[in-house]
């Protein structure tokens, strides 16, 4: 199954100033796959550690971090002598041990010509909690699960998925063809083992049967990675989430997770779902002006989840929906299409996202900065062309475009532009434009 990160590991493999890598995603996002095809295919050696797996692997870091020391102990376990030359080394889960992240900075500063990549399920949860943690001497990654793009790839559409890297409008057919597409992308997310077992047995039952399944090894997660008051109100919010993305407001209440819950109870609970990537918060922000971020307010926030299968799981929503025309947009005041958009600007942009509301009477869902730009996007689940909001928007802060997407072919009359749906992955060549 092709992953747009590979390229990113290919660029990272050919960098002169490169880095341990330090691959983040949620669990079962495709992490270990990938480092395994990478290190198959790019490297003559390949060597590939599980802490989880062996948890004897540990003791190879306790007694001294010494990068040479380490790697000769690594060859006396595997019976082989580990060189630098042509090799990958993967240190996976390396959240259970501490130790092994720590000397990373080790191999950055001694030993450079080491090839590493360190991965974990829960890796960025961890690194909220170590004091040894070996700042500015690693590379970042991180793998969300399959976009629209590489879902379309996945199921033998690989002309339409590059067809969608330039915006400009379709013929009806292949709009449809399109949305028909999207609309199954929604109830099946991006998970690999999903749409793996999807394409192979077309079992739609089965790939519902997989979701809840990822969504009971989460909930097995907040009790194995976190103390038990923690994970009973990490379970509370994950379990509210859904809920709350189908509200008409879709502003986080605390309210709605438990009766009268207050912030200071939940936000540290609200970070450690963040860090372990299962959830994508959108702050509102004041003013649309640079640095967009410093006009953040932290106090009102959106939460979307990581994946639009694991949305429709959460909220039970059964699979004949599929063959309705409108519904699956639609379903619970647009949640689908507001949390799609959320993961493919996400992916595509790969900036922090916003929102922007006036005092109740407008709000645009999606707020970016993009090459010293600051543009809004307006996401809409129906064929609705009423621009009320992104209008407010424009009379207070001038963007240079004003954006919306929806299930409508691509359309641009002068500052106006709607993006299909399906169409985000392209947004980055209509901003160059």
């Amino acid at each position: 199954m092709k992953r747009t990160l590979y390229q990113n590991l290919l660029a990272w493999k050919s960098d002169q100033r490169r880095k341990p890598l330090l691959l983040q995603g949620a669990r079962q996002v495709g992490k270990t796959w990938l480092i395994n095809e990478f290190g198959k295919n790019e490297y003559k050696n390949y060597v590939y550690l599980n802490f989880e797996q062996v948890p004897g692997l540990k003791s190879i870091f306790t007694q001294e971090l010494s990068p040479e020391k380490i790697i000769e102990n690594i060859g006396l376990f595997l019976g082989k002598k580990v060189v630098a030359e042509d090799t990958l080394i993967c240190f996976d889960e390396i959240q259970v041990c501490p130790e092994a992240l720590t000397s990373l900075k080790y191999f950055q500063e001694q030993t450079p010509a080491y090839h590493i990549i360190a991965a974990g399920s829960l890796l960025g949860v961890s690194l909220g909690k170590t004091s040894s943690f070996p700042v500015g001497k690693v590379n970042f990654l991180t793998l969300y699960p399959l976009s629209f793009s590489e879902y379309l790839e996945a199921i033998g559409e690989q002309l339409l998925a590059e067809k969608l890297l330039f915006l400009e409008p379709l013929p009806e057919i292949l709009h449809e063809k399109l949305i028909n597409h999207l609309k199954m992308y929604f109830f099946l997310g991006g998970m690999p083992e999903v749409v793996a077992d999807y394409i192979q047995h077309k079992d739609i039952n089965a790939a519902r049967n997989i979701q809840h399944d990822i969504l009971q090894a989460y909930q097995r997660d907040f009790s194995k990675y976190s103390d038990p008051s923690q994970a009973i109100k990490v379970t509370e919010i994950w379990n509210s989430v859904a809920f709350q993305l189908a509200k008409e407001n879709k502003k986080f209440m605390y309210n709605d997770v438990k009766a009268n819950a207050r912030s200071t109870a939940y936000q540290q609970s609200i970070e450690w779902l963040r860090n372990a990537g299962l959830i994508h918060i959108v702050n509102q922000i004041r003013a649309a002006k640079l640095p967009i971020s410093g006009y953040a307010d932290h106090s009102k926030f959106k939460v979307y989840l990581l994946d639009t299968g694991l949305l429709g799981a959460l909220l039970n929503l059964s699979s004949d929906i599929i063959l309705q025309p409108n519904d699956l947009f639609s379903e619970y005041n647009g949640a689908f299409v507001e949390n799609y958009a959320c993961l493919e600007l996400l992916k595509t942009i790969a900036q922090d996202l916003f929102y922007w509301s006036s005092q109740s009477e407008a709000e645009v869902d999606f707020v970016f900065q993009w090459n010293n730009e600051i543009y809004p996007l307006e996401v809409k689940s129906g064929a609705s062309r009423n621009t009320k909001s992104l209008r407010s928007y424009a009379d207070k802060f001038e963007p240079k475009l004003l954006l919306r997407a929806s299930p409508r072919n691509f359309i641009q009359s002068d500052d106006f532009v709607n993006i299909p749906l399906y169409g985000l992955m392209g947004i980055k060549s209509l901003l160059k434009a």
